[in-house]
């Protein structure tokens, strides 16, 4: 590029600029108007908030918000909105298809680092305390500790059946199938002109396309306030030829998947003869910058290697399938659940669902932190999740209550907390403390946790044993924890053959991209080794089994059809896009006890570790007071270096990142994500260097 050119452009851009304003004030404008009409809509003495909410596009909550008097009788007199769980990609709930039947695939969950959709503000009820449900008394507590009449999990006598799999880069249109790779031409980029093309390209047909690059979903995001608004535009555009698919074979997968980055669009031609997924690498690991040849590369080592254990491996669409998958066939075909690990009560699974937190996410602002930082260092625990699958609650769950535990000696009550349970307790912060929260407490808004760390702060909470364990025994000064109730379970390895060879088939691979003399197999064992990772994180979550979403569509004149207790995801000439919670399904993988265990044993170890063979410990609390700054999953950010040991085993601590200050402490998510992605950068700089 030339000077001219330089300057014309930056002429271009300064008239782009000033479009994009005029649109955000015309935007603001409407939206303005929109809810004046809503405030004037309320005043009528019969006027509902499920009716207006679909004539204005956005849902129930929103029109609470701006007028509260329209306040459904199952939102008044609450703390609460109802349940939104969090959509990710397949972590959480899967929403039905847009004919009128919900999928029939499992939800997981994982980290909560990865994007979610935006809960709507609720008023009031949005800063309300958020109480944690307790167990009754009586038949009504009794029925929580028992199993799901028929319903276990079983090894499964099927073997699955690979699928047809192409990968598409949608920015440059470079399509690799097996050994050959086409250019097509895809037009604009719809999910019609991509299957087509690539049916066009590939006549005998594919059953699944994997984008690498490009997210066609995200073309029309300036249109919409949130991308999931945008992605459930794209996946229910028009399809010549082609129609939502409602599910086939015994992983019968029903209609689209709404997902802000990591969406699933499932079609059926209309003869019914071809089925196809479009989907996401991204589900996998970050294939920033990697051409689809190298991604190929990348499934074909995670095979191979996998291959190595499961003779029976097949890819399936997500990590969490493969994951689930790949559990079914460790289970053991004699001993104690050779007919299965039963499926714990649907009440004991909602308990679970409400109490058990996933992956801690905490920004310390100051004063707790200078608002000077000298440095801002980055340890990432290395596959974290994996140090943590050795020992998991099985069997039948035994209710302790607080006067049961009160009577057992300390021998006793020390094994129940260091053995699988989940506990209600009341704590309070010592007088003298100055370090970081150790336990998750109820915040405002649908599953939202934070730590208290004000000396003298009481709170009652539920959390995993190793976290009350942790906080009776740390190495600063021991809290006060009273046990108010519990669920015990026997200890026992229902994941321990299924994690050992993954670790192993991550070790391989992590191996082979270091000493991989061909650049490119070196990158592709390397997202490979990132997928194994994948497998095992949201194979996990995938036992959590949160309650599953169901998406539907209704006629713009049929509006008034819309369930009163939808949300509004989008909406065009002719069809509103709408979602609701549909509950708990019967899978019989569902095993929320496993992740809570998990889940709880990954935060505590963010707070102490032992490592036993150098005798030395690392996490936060053996870091000076004041020099925390954050918390990401597996993640801590702080002030300075440490000499923690990294074996390149699970668990370690990985230097990631190092940006030397002074340095604005961050107060946004945002602030922190762009110092986090500075100091990677100068790290990989200066070890170049």
């Amino acid at each position: 590029m030339d000077a001219q050119s330089y300057n014309a452009a930056l002429s271009d851009l300064r008239t782009v600029r000033d479009k994009i304003k005029k649109v955000r004030a015309d935007l603001a404008k409407l939206e303005a108007d929109r809810d004046q009409q809503i405030v004037q809509l309320a005043t009528y003495d019969k006027a509902k908030a499920e009716r207006i909410a679909p004539a204005a596009g956005i849902s129930v909550a929103d029109i609470v918000t701006l007028a509260p008097a329209l306040a459904p009788e199952t939102l008044a007199g609450h703390g609460t909105i109802p349940a939104q769980p969090p959509a990710s990609p397949e972590h959480t709930a899967v929403p039905g298809s847009s004919a009128a039947q919900p999928a029939a695939q499992p939800g997981t969950a994982v980290s909560a680092t990865d994007t979610a959709a935006p809960t709507p503000p609720a008023a009031a009820a949005a800063e309300a305390p958020r109480d944690l449900p307790s167990i009754p008394d009586g038949e009504a507590g009794d029925a929580y500790f028992s199993h799901t009449a028929n319903l276990a999990s079983t090894r499964p006598n099927f073997t699955q059946q690979a699928r047809s799999t192409v990968f598409l880069d949608t920015a440059t249109g470079v399509l690799v199938h097996r050994n050959q790779t086409h250019r097509l031409d895809l037009g604009n980029r719809s999910a019609g002109a991509i299957l087509t093309a690539v049916f066009h390209t590939i006549p005998e047909g594919t059953e699944r396309i994997y984008i690498t690059a490009g997210d066609p979903w995200h073309q029309d995001a300036d249109r919409y306030p949130y991308l999931r608004h945008a992605v459930a535009a794209w996946l229910n555009a028009p399809t010549p030829g082609w129609r939502t698919d409602t599910g086939r074979g015994r992983d019968r997968m029903a209609g689209h998947f709404v997902h802000a980055r990591s969406p699933v669009g499932r079609y059926q031609s209309q003869d019914g003869e071809q089925h196809v997924e479009i989907r996401s690498v991204g589900e996998w690991f970050d294939a920033a910058g990697d051409d689809p040849a190298t991604v190929r590369d990348a499934f074909v080592l995670l095979w191979q290697a996998l291959r190595r254990h499961w003779d029976e491996v097949v890819i399936l669409g997500s990590p969490s399938q493969t994951g689930r998958d790949l559990w079914t066939r460790t289970i053991p075909a004699r001993g104690q659940y050779a007919d299965g690990f039963p499926v714990l009560s649907e009440e004991l699974r909602g308990l679970l669902h409400a109490t058990a937190g996933q992956g801690r996410n905490e920004l310390i602002v100051p004063p707790r932190v200078p608002e000077q930082l000298p440095q801002l260092v980055e340890y990432d625990r290395t596959f974290a999740y994996a140090k943590h699958t050795w020992k998991s609650p099985v069997g039948t769950p035994r209710r302790i209550t607080a006067a049961t535990f009160a009577a057992w000696s300390e021998k006793e009550q020390a094994r129940a907390l260091y053995g699988c349970g989940h506990w209600q307790v009341r704590v309070t912060v010592p007088d003298t403390w100055n370090h970081v929260g150790l336990l998750p407490a109820p915040a405002p808004g649908e599953r939202a946790w934070h730590y208290p760390a004000e000396p003298g702060t009481t709170f009652t909470t539920w959390a995993g044993g190793p976290e009350v364990h942790t906080a009776l025994t740390n190495p600063v000064t021991p809290w006060k924890v009273e046990i108010l109730d519990g669920i015990l379970w026997d200890d026992g390895k229902p994941l321990d053959d299924w994690a050992k060879k993954l670790k192993e088939t991550w070790s391989n691979l992590s191996a082979q991209s270091h000493f991989q003399g061909n650049p490119q197999q070196a990158r592709a064992a390397h997202l490979a080794s990132r997928a194994v990772r994948s497998i095992l994180l949201y194979g996990i979550g995938s036992f959590a089994q949160r309650p599953r979403m169901f998406t539907g569509t209704t006629p713009r004149s049929l509006e008034r059809d819309v369930p009163p207790d939808a949300e509004i995801i989008g909406f065009d000439d002719e069809l509103i896009t709408w979602q609701k919670p549909t509950g708990f399904p019967r899978d019989p993988n569902a095993h929320p006890e496993w992740a809570a265990a998990i889940w709880s044993g990954a935060r505590a170890a963010l707070l102490t570790q032992r490592h036993r063979d150098d005798d030395t410990y690392a996490g936060a609390l053996h870091t000076p007071p004041g020099s925390v700054v954050a918390f990401r999953t597996d993640a801590l950010y702080l002030t300075q270096p440490q000499n923690w040991p990294h074996h390149h085993q699970p668990g370690d601590y990985l230097l990631r990142g190092q940006l030397t200050g002074p340095l604005t402490a961050p107060t946004t998510e945002d602030e922190l994500l762009a110092l986090r992605d500075a100091g990677r950068t100068a790290l990989t700089t200066g070890q170049e260097a």
